[in-house]
């Protein structure tokens, strides 16, 4: 199943991929099934039933409407650094033995459509192309063997970093977190429709139509299951807690010269089955 959450006029609206494109309800409408967080945390039978009353529902044009992410308001956002052999090394890393975990919070999320901002106090707007899980039930002590059976499904983000910020200090949190810089979306794809793990899956990222990033999921040194298993080693991960995986190399600091997001740009995700996430730039003073 394939959902998609928006902003219709004011009005909250989940849909679902049918036959013949999006079918939805908003909020105010009857047999509305409820928030898509609000279904990940009631589990696989409540998804699949409001599939059955979204597929009942009004076609969406989902290029009429405004995208949000598919969970705007997640308890945890965790996100996964150096997690392609590749990147570390253009990066200048060793390659850690251990998952580079970092945080990013609700206020940088934005949905696909809505500009990537580059703030005015620097210049270096990074791109960077990744799968996102989504945690489907509580997991704790889970080991990597059964991990992937707490992953509701998966999605796709751009962990636009601003990298003089980022690298201000041995902690990457505010170079990860400015806000409107963590594109996510634009839909929710149950696990149960996908590979295991997403492998066997390609991720592009393109910036103004041009291939700079191309990986496969299988490339990540963690799989999903073991970065679900090992954060759930020292936390408890709840329902719609968002992991976001790594991201390949071809980022902008790394190339010779230096390529960073400006404003005009249009910056593109792209992974097998998922879809695109497509975001244009803009400078702060613009938006």
């Amino acid at each position: 199943m394939k959902f998609f959450v928006y902003l219709d006029n004011g009005t909250d609206g989940l849909a679902v991929e049918t036959d013949f494109g999006f079918s939805g309800l908003l909020k105010t409408d009857a047999g509305y099934p409820g928030d898509l967080l609000t279904l990940i945390r009631k589990g696989p039978s409540a998804m699949k039933s409001a599939a059955e009353a979204l597929s009942k529902g009004q076609i969406v044009d989902v290029a009429a409407v405004t995208a949000l992410p598919p969970v705007a308001h997640p308890e945890k956002i965790v996100c996964v650094g150096l997690n392609y052999a590749d990147h570390s090394a253009e990066s200048g890393f060793e390659q850690p033995k251990y998952p580079t975990l970092f945080s990013r919070f609700n206020s940088s999320l934005i949905g696909h459509g809505a500009p990537i901002v580059r703030p005015q106090c620097s210049e270096q707007l990074d791109y960077e192309g990744e799968l996102v899980a989504i945690i489907g039930k509580r997991a704790r002590h889970v080991s990597e063997a059964d991990a992937l059976n707490y992953v509701a499904g998966y999605s796709i983000f751009n962990d636009a970093s601003i990298r003089d910020y980022q690298f201000k200090s041995p902690q990457w949190t505010a170079g990860k977190n400015f806000d409107d810089s963590g594109a996510f979306g634009p839909y929710f794809v149950t696990a149960d429709a996908l590979p295991k793990g997403c492998l066997g899956l390609k991720l592009k990222t393109l910036l103004n139509g041009v291939v700079v990033q191309e990986a496969m999921i299988d490339d990540m040194v963690f799989s999903t299951a073991q970065i679900v298993s090992i954060c759930s080693e020292f936390m408890t991960l709840e329902p719609g807690d968002v992991i976001v995986t790594g991201t390949p190399s071809g980022v902008g600091l790394a190339r010779k010269p230096q390529l960073f997001m400006k404003d005009g740009d249009v910056c593109e995700v792209m992974i097998d089955q998922l879809g695109t996430l497509s975001n244009p730039i803009k400078d702060a003073q613009a938006a």
